[in-house]
Parts: C-alpha cells; structure tokens; sequence
C-alpha cells in the first residue's frame, strides 16, 4: 500500500514536471515567432511600402488618411517609369552583362577553389594571403589604376572592363567566390580524386569529370551571389561606363532620380516624383525576385553545405 502511495507521488511529479516543460516549451516557441516575425517584417517593410506607394494615384497621395492600402490601384506610374528607365535595353545590359559575369566566375573561381584545396604548388600560402588581401581591400584603392588600364585599352564606356576580369577570377567579390570554392573542396573525401588518378585520369579530367560535377551546391550559391551582385552593382558600372548612353538598370535608376530633382529644383517638387521612384525600384528588383523564388531551395542548401553558416 505504501509502495502504492510512492508511485502514485512519483507519477504526479513526473507529470508536473512535463507540464512545466511543456509550458516552458510553449512559451520558448512564442517568444521565438515573435522575434521571426518583427525581423521579416523589418525585411518586408519596404518593399510593402513600395508597393503600395508605385500604386497610388493623385487622390490617394493627397488623402493623408491613405497609408498602406490605397482605395484604388493606378499603374500609370509603372508605365511611366519604364519608359524613363528606358527598360528594355537597360535590363538587357544587365542581364548580359550579370550572366555573364556569374557564368565565368563560377567556372575560373571553381578552378582556382579546386587548386587551392587540393593541389600543392610554390608558395601556396602566400598567394592565398594575397587573395584574402584583395578581398579586404576596398575598391576604390584600385579603381583608379583600373580605369587608366582599361582606357589604355579602349575599354571605356563598354562592359569589358566588368566581363573579361571575370574570366581570370576576378571582378566584383571574386576572391569570396573562390574561398568558398575551397571551403567546398576541403570538404570533400580524397578517396575520390585517388580513385580517379588510379584509373589514370589527369589532374584537368578530375577537376572537370568528378570534382566539379558533385559541387552543384558549391555553384549554385556562387552563381545566385555574383548575378544578384553584379546586378545591383552601382560603383563599377558608374566608374567604367559613366559617357555612355546605353547603361545597366542600376545607372538608369540614379539618372532618373537625379533628372527628377533637377526638375523639382526648377519646377518644385511633384507628389508623383516618390511613386516613380518606388516603380522605377520594383521593375529593378523583380528579376532577382523572381531568381530567387524559384532558386530559393537549392540556394539554402548551398549555403548550409560550403560552410557560410559556420
């Protein structure tokens, strides 16, 4: 009967303290949606304040009583801003110009990744140092001897001094792309690049035949950083093609908010000068948008495997 009692005391104990757990549990994923839910919106704001304001028409700019829903949907500002932009041959300038770049970067950076983790060749070390250095140097200590290179080249007002530097690993945020190549190839058994070179394969046809086909994550999350880079890239397009007429989406923006305050300077400010500008932003980001939605699976799992998160 005793021992009865004991276990019947030890039971509602337990139970006590799975209740509390539970509870504790409870109140620990609460206060964690909580904090979930405060940054996204803090994300999120933006781009619902654009929204809504490329939306607006004259009506609800002037109702101070409309904030974030607006009564009526006007596109009129879109239309407007598209043609500003002059978006067609902006956003192809970017896209050829962001392709092309993130294509050759995948390719030389992966060569360069691959070398360094797994081949031995002189002073190793020491040209790793100096990658890690170009990658804290800022840009503008070497912008302006990249610019008399490239005009001793010709290359001014043209997209070859963003393209061919890319080609040999370099251009915007080359050395990360090539220490996360490397981080990827550390990772990576040896027993494979043994197998291979039993089989008599060269150190070009392990690279290319099994190294570089199972870095699919590797690639992805290099190719999805570097377009999206070079895509919103300002600096470099501004020092390299500053006379041109026909420019990427980024220079287009800045042209047009700076035509635009002119024109406030002369004629006052205009209540539909934020509503184009906010427009003239969604039609610049809704390409990575878009990239990104349908990427967005493959990219997590690329940043979880090369090490990012660690």
């Amino acid at each position: 009967m005793q021992g009865l009692n004991v276990r019947k005391l030890l039971l509602q104990t337990r139970n006590g303290l799975i209740g509390k757990e539970a509870d504790k549990g409870f109140i620990f994923r609460l206060f964690m949606y909580l904090i979930l839910v405060d940054t996204a919106f803090i994300y999120i704001k933006p781009i619902i304040y654009m929204i809504t304001t490329m939306v607006k028409d004259a009506g609800n700019l002037l109702d101070p009583a409309v904030i974030w829903v607006p009564r009526s949907l006007y596109w009129g500002h879109l239309q407007e801003a598209f043609r500003l932009l002059k978006y067609p041959s902006a956003f192809t300038i970017s896209m050829i110009v962001s392709l092309s770049v993130a294509v050759l970067q995948v390719i030389s950076c992966s060569i360069a990744g691959y070398a360094f983790a797994r081949l031995e060749f002189p002073l190793k070390k020491f040209w790793f140092v100096c990658l890690i250095f170009t990658f804290v140097m800022p840009p503008q200590v070497t912008i302006l001897p990249s610019i008399l290179l490239f005009k001793g080249f010709g290359w001014i007002n043209t997209y070859y001094p963003m393209i061919i530097p890319a080609l040999f690993g370099h251009g915007l945020k080359g050395a990360l792309f090539v220490i996360i190549f490397r981080q990827f190839f550390s990772t990576l058994p040896k027993e494979l690049e043994e197998a291979a070179k039993i089989d008599g394969a060269s150190v070009f046809r392990v690279f290319f035949r099994v190294m570089l086909p199972i870095s699919t994550s590797a690639i992805i999350v290099v190719f999805l950083f570097s377009f999206v880079w070079n895509w919103n890239d300002f600096y470099y397009p501004s020092m390299y093609m500053f006379g041109s007429k026909e420019v990427p989406l980024s220079i287009s923006l800045s042209r047009l908010a700076a035509a635009m305050t002119a024109e406030a300077e002369q004629s006052g400010p205009s209540i539909f000068a934020e509503p184009i500008k906010m427009a003239a932003s969604f039609l610049i980001i809704m390409p990575v948008l878009a990239v990104y939605t349908f990427t967005q699976r493959w990219f997590v799992e690329g940043v979880e495997r090369t090490g990012l998160v660690e």
